[in-house]
């Protein structure tokens, strides 16, 4: 018998600002008493949805339990920044370029990216929370222009398309001069993220999955063929488990020491009224992500999104407990607002309505844990900061391999490497934070 103790709850500062936007959201009643399933995926983000999805596809009539530890877009899920990106995007390199197979990895984000359209029209999702608007890669120092500059080279080697932009072209997009030059990208999706994931939700529910919020796993137990999973308030049994649970799957007793804990902090303005968006200028909706990995990303978004307002989203801490420190968001809360006022000094010293934590999960070696980890137990986790295509990958893999399906994305996943094991204790939190702290201030401009 195999017995999992869940060691660890997720636990975020601040509100998923993208969810409040939307207002009250449908319910889905805690699990309770006990149930029999043939699949139970544990975590409804991008990743368990998406997994929930693929397994309604692959199999029709199977009885399907989706357990979500808070509520619906609470979570990772409404605190990503909403980029969906196709191209190789590696938080660890100097400027996005990765080493591996790009054209393999740039064909398996785009399958996702269709497959997130296709719900998107098959659930009716509001089309505004999925934007085919591209993105821009944005550089305020001539070093960051360079690693613009090495990126697009890079791009044209894979047969990729890329627009250089210069200051002018940043500062009508923008309403920023703040900016040197721009290379922009088309096939980024731009999410309403928490928007998409209420509508798959809904989607998902609909045909059939058994959605329960508040339920976070205590345990998961191996008895005989089946594995029986405990919340607080009820159980379910199945043959086969799915963990959707991202950087949390070190809680489930897997990956311990390989799993960098990540958190990245954002805030967002109120609702920018007529004067200030006379002051401010530029196009309603557009992203733009740093040229240095370490730098600021911003977005702008409409009424269509939740309101005129503007998205600032920087600092990175790593915390291996897996919950960040009281004083991790208020340092964060400090920096963005510089930033924000340095970039839009028209609007500089406006108070920010939201501010909050989003964690993410990062591996040494940049690989994902999409793979059976003991019979009948399979994971879709590990996104790399990638949460939004990643996820989506990696749910409908994990989907896959519990089905019992072969394809392009299970072959990649299944045959990458273990996590890289990570520095002890406290090396590794005092290391990571130094150099996290020593990358931020290099990119400080950006």
């Amino acid at each position: 018998m195999t017995a999992l103790r869940v060691t660890c709850r997720p636990k975020t500062q601040g509100p998923a600002a993208w969810n409040v936007l939307l207002g009250p959201s449908p319910d889905y009643a805690p699990l309770e008493g006990k149930s029999t399933a043939d699949v139970v995926i544990i975590g409804a983000g991008f990743a368990g949805l998406s997994a929930a999805r693929r397994l309604r596809q692959l199999e029709p009539e199977a009885k399907i339990t989706l357990l979500e530890a808070g509520g619906i877009a609470e979570g990772a899920a409404g605190r990503n920044s909403g980029f969906m990106i196709d191209l190789p995007h590696n938080l660890a390199s100097e400027d996005y370029a990765g080493d591996g197979d790009d054209r393999a990895l740039i064909a398996l984000n785009r399958h996702a990216i269709e497959f997130a359209a296709e719900a998107v029209r098959e659930y009716q999702i509001n089309c505004a929370y999925f934007d085919r608007a591209g993105k821009v890669n944005g550089a305020a120092s001539d070093a960051a222009h360079a690693f613009n500059e090495t990126y697009a080279a890079h791009l044209a080697t894979l047969g990729e398309t890329s627009e250089r932009l210069d200051a002018t072209q940043m500062a009508e997009l923008t309403g920023s001069s703040y900016y040197q030059a721009g290379l922009y990208t088309p096939g980024t999706v731009m999410l309403q993220p928490a928007g998409y994931i209420r509508g798959l939700a809904a989607g998902v529910s609909r045909q059939g999955v058994r959605l329960h919020e508040q339920s976070p796993v205590i345990s998961a137990t191996r008895q005989g063929p089946d594995w029986i999973v405990r919340t607080p308030k009820g159980s379910v049994s199945a043959a086969r488990v799915i963990l959707t649970v991202n950087g949390h799957l070190e809680s489930f007793g897997f990956e311990a020491g390989r799993l960098m804990q990540i958190f990245l902090f954002a805030t967002m303005t109120p609702e920018l009224d007529a004067d200030a968006l006379r002051a401010l200028g530029g196009q309603s909706r557009w992203g733009v992500t740093p040229s240095d990995p370490m730098g600021t990303t911003v977005r702008r978004i409409d009424t269509a999104q939740g309101g005129n307002r503007i998205v600032t989203r920087t600092c990175a801490v790593l915390r291996p407990d897996r919950e960040t420190k009281p004083g991790d968001l208020n340092r964060a809360r400090r920096v963005m607002q510089q930033k924000f006022d340095a970039r839009f000094p028209a609007l500089a010293g406006m108070r920010m309505e939201h501010s909050w934590a989003g964690h993410l999960c990062l591996t040494r070696n940049g690989v994902a844990v999409m793979r059976e980890l003991e019979p009948g137990l399979f994971s879709g986790c590990a996104q790399n900061g990638l949460g939004t295509t990643r996820g989506t990958l990696t749910g409908i893999g994990a989907a896959e391999l519990a089905a019992g399906t072969e394809t392009a994305i299970t072959r990649h996943f299944t045959t990458e490497a273990r996590p890289k094991a990570l520095p002890p204790q406290p090396l590794q939190e005092i290391g990571a934070n130094a150099v996290l702290r020593w990358k931020e201030w290099r990119a400080r401009r950006e």
